[in-house]
């Protein structure tokens, strides 16, 4: 490892602010100083003793940083650089695109003494043209004279443009300037040029606000590195270029603008997000060798994928796979048109299974590719997928989801490792369900992020951002029996229903009539311990746990008639009875008022044995912590 900086590498870099792949650059090996964490990334001056310049690393180092690979008065080697310009300042800032660590900590900073040494001058005397001559005959019979040709003289600026003339208009442009990674640029940039696939296209969307109407489309752009950066495109420029993106293919793309990705939209993992308006410029890159990006993931554990259900934000997963479904049709309501879809159920390290729905063809190529191969429990890499609240939690694939099986990563050696020593042995209990096989009448998972009712009603700001999910032990305390507990179902798909005025029910998910319909529970209820009390909402599968029967058994108790009214008295009985309780929290807006909204996931009776581990355990961290 190197101990000492190279010579002159800071004004080596300014003198080549946009060094070429091509370029033979020197050893650049500088000193890192006042390594800070600004934002997101983290910011130093690089020096080579004699100067410093303000730099900037890549937000894929910071674990090197963290790690403490790459330290305040260490030395780093830069492979890859951009310089850019500070606005309103004379200064420049290093973008450092692509180092590695050279030496830890050094104990002082390096600084190099300027010396100016005196250096001999020999001016040789200039040749006559005597002695000139007299050379040439010394030389003997070994010259060949040849007749002069007529040379017409250029300068170098016509030459550069004569063969930019000549060349296609993707040559000029990579002869113009130089492509630009992903991960180099920033705001504060003036020209540039990237050379990108395009992996995702949106549909184009209208919008109406208080300047207008217009349209919009976004597109997720992947450059060679597997960096990705999505771009939006607004009116004249969505128009332009919405024919010209297609999927698949890749682009030279300049003139466009960047800032901070807002992360309530963004879909990519990139700490900013591009605008191209109508004078971007968009040309495809044909007739060239292309490139396939690399598939970049990061990989979510399973039992922490609580809290994105629901959210903007995508997530990545690596699972082995435990079984497959076969391919059946769902109908879209919009249009009636079937959809394939297949579900699969992986597994991970924490012992968690969740269910991953594939749709259209990846349901018929990958689907069926897994299907076939079930009994050997491939491991599969999955990208961009919906975390959603069906069945607790459950994931879904998007059209731009990718799906690999057996990846070449080494997180996937890792998990294949574990799962053929010890995972295949080892039970698994469902992220959604939050109940154990262990148990049949405990809930395992129940136990994970127990809380209060207190410190719930207590933090008003709970699930403003993303839905938070906690475990409760409580008691059901007050069901109303006035409120309305039930609608009118379909049979077929559990959407709501509408009394016809001829006879049946309309369904406008399935566009049928049915004579009958099924009733499922909404029903509201007060649950207490002794922290506090709430109101939860419960949904059907959770409120016939709580009541202990069916929405339609329970209408049937209501229309009966006696002195004691059954329902009332079913409604009773189903209080003060002790569960656990996996819900969600988060914030409904009513008459411009935020008010907290508590949903029960989940409901498990209580196990008596499991519950005594739990508080043993609780007992101890207790001791442990005085």
């Amino acid at each position: 490892m190197a101990k000492s900086v190279s010579q002159d590498a800071i004004s080596t870099i300014l003198a080549n602010p946009s060094p070429d792949s091509s370029t033979d650059l020197p050893e650049i090996i500088v000193q890192v100083l006042d390594l800070k964490l600004t934002g997101n990334r983290y910011t130093f001056n690089a020096s080579d003793g004699k100067k410093k310049v303000r730099a900037i690393f890549p937000s894929s180092m910071s674990s090197e940083i963290i790690s403490g690979s790459i330290q305040d008065k260490g030395l780093v080697r830069i492979l890859d650089y951009t310089l850019n310009d500070i606005p309103n300042k004379s200064e420049k800032y290093l973008i450092v695109v692509k180092c590695e660590a050279e030496s830890p900590a050094l104990e002082t900073e390096i600084k190099s003494e300027v010396k100016t040494e005196e250096s001999e001058i020999v001016l040789k005397k200039p040749k006559l043209e005597s002695e000139i001559k007299n050379e040439v005959k010394a030389e003997g019979a070994g010259i060949i004279l040849k007749p002069k040709q007529e040379m017409v003289s250029k300068s170098a600026a016509q030459i550069v443009y004569e063969q930019r003339e000549n060349m296609a208009p993707l040559g000029r442009m990579a002869m113009t300037r130089r492509v630009h990674p992903l991960l180099s640029l920033n705001p504060y940039q003036g020209n540039w040029m990237i050379k990108v696939r395009l992996t995702s296209k949106g549909n184009m969307r209208t919008y109406k606000n208080a300047r207008g109407e217009g349209c919009v489309f976004n597109v997720e752009l992947t450059d060679e590195d597997g960096t990705q950066i999505q771009a939006t495109m607004f009116n004249e420029a969505a128009r332009k270029f919405y024919e010209k993106f297609q999927l698949g293919k890749v682009y030279y793309i300049s003139k466009g603008t960047l800032k901070v990705a807002n992360k309530q939209f963004k879909t990519v993992q990139n700490d900013y997000e591009m605008t191209l308006n109508e004078n971007s410029v968009v040309e495809e890159a044909s007739n060239e060798e292309t490139f396939i990006p690399e598939t970049k993931f990061n990989f979510v554990p399973i039992d922490q994928l609580g809290p994105y259900v629901n959210g903007r934000e995508l997530v990545d997963i690596l699972g082995v796979v435990q079984s497959v479904t076969p391919v059946s049709s769902i109908k879209r309501k919009i249009d009636n048109e079937n959809i394939p879809k297949r579900d699969i159920t992986v597994a991970d390290e924490t012992k968690r299974t969740v269910v991953v729905s594939l749709w259209n063809e990846l349901a018929n190529t990958i689907g069926q590719e897994l299907f076939d191969m079930a009994d050997k429990s491939p491991i599969v890499a999955i990208k961009s997928l919906k975390v959603s609240d069906f069945q607790g939690v459950s994931l879904s694939t998007l059209g731009k989801s990718t799906v690999l099986i057996n990846p070449d990563v080494p997180e996937a050696k890792k998990l294949r490792s574990w799962y053929d020593s010890e995972g295949k042995e080892s039970s698994m209990a469902s992220i959604g369900s939050g109940l154990s096989p262990l148990s049949k009448t405990g809930g395992r998972s129940m136990y994970i992020d127990r809380v209060s009712l207190s410190h719930i009603i207590g933090n008003q700001s709970l699930g403003e951002d993303k839905p938070a999910f906690f475990s409760i032990k409580a008691f059901v305390s007050l069901i109303r029996p006035e409120q309305a507990m039930w609608y009118r179902a379909c049979k077929t798909c559990n959407k709501k229903v509408t009394e016809t005025f001829e006879s049946g029910y309309w369904c406008e998910g399935c566009q049928k009539n049915d004579q009958e319909c099924s009733l499922r529970y909404i029903m509201v209820s007060k649950i207490s311990d002794a922290s506090g009390e709430a109101w939860v909402s419960a949904f059907n599968e959770e409120a016939e746990k709580i009541v202990g029967c069916s929405a339609d058994e329970l209408d049937k108790l209501k229309s009966e008639e006696g002195e004691i009214k059954a329902y009332e008295q079913k409604l009773k009985e189903s209080t003060w009875i002790p569960h656990l309780f996996r819900v969600s929290v988060t914030q409904n807006e009513y008459n411009n008022e935020k008010r907290q909204r508590i949903t029960v996931r989940a409901v498990a009776p209580i196990d008596f044995a499991e519950e005594s581990r739990f508080l043993l355990e609780e007992i101890k961290k207790m001791r442990h912590s005085q």
